[in-house]
């Protein structure tokens, strides 16, 4: 399992440049020009956000494809950010990892300039559509997706969905450079109201 922080939906080509899996993102994805035709003959999981009790439908397919030995890639932050902060990670997610006894590689995903310095441009946050984004996208040159991996967690470090997450959230600050104390992992707020 990889669990990563969410940027940009191009966070999923990045992520699979380096290692094809199977992400999860939100049902809406489908619709999207081109993106949902791609995301979903890639084999992603949809989860509906709407719907409370989709979590145990996806956890169960997430279980499932663990076992027949897929990779399955997740942004437990459940939305996206400009890269500058890590939201709280929805334990939930993690519970497949800790049943199959499954490996969780964090996975920390940033955008930065020609020069080095951090380009936020690529965020896909607010109100943006996604054309709008894929505008601004095919107009910015000479950005670089680099996508660093912490230490494994395998089931010896990892007794529990909680702890996964907690170590996945240290490792993914540590990697971008942030205080993982100013963002500590817990019950992550309702996004429904603006979902990413």
């Amino acid at each position: 399992m990889i669990a990563a922080n969410h940027v940009s939906w191009l966070d999923i080509f990045a992520i699979m440049s380096v290692r094809p899996a199977r992400f999860i993102a939100k049902s809406e994805i489908r619709a999207w020009p081109f993106a949902g035709w791609i995301a979903d003959r890639a084999g992603t999981l949809f989860v509906q956000r709407a719907r409370r009790h989709d979590a145990a439908r996806i956890n169960a397919r997430v279980h499932e494809a663990l076992a027949q030995g897929d990779c399955v890639g997740l942004f437990p932050e459940g939305t996206t950010t400009e890269g500058d902060r890590l939201l709280p990670f929805h334990t939930s997610l993690f519970e497949p990892a800790i049943a199959n006894s499954a490996t969780v590689h964090p996975a920390a995903v940033r955008y930065e300039n020609a020069d080095g310095t951090p380009c936020t441009h690529f965020a896909y946050v607010g109100e943006m559509t996604f054309l709008q984004s894929l505008a601004r996208v095919i107009a910015r040159r000479g950005v670089v997706a680099r996508v660093d991996f912490g230490d494994a967690i395998g089931p010896a470090r990892a007794r529990d969905r909680r702890e996964a997450a907690r170590l996945a959230h240290a490792q993914i600050a540590s990697l971008l450079r942030l205080d993982p104390r100013d963002n500590p992992p817990g019950r992550a707020p309702d996004r429904r109201a603006a979902p990413r």
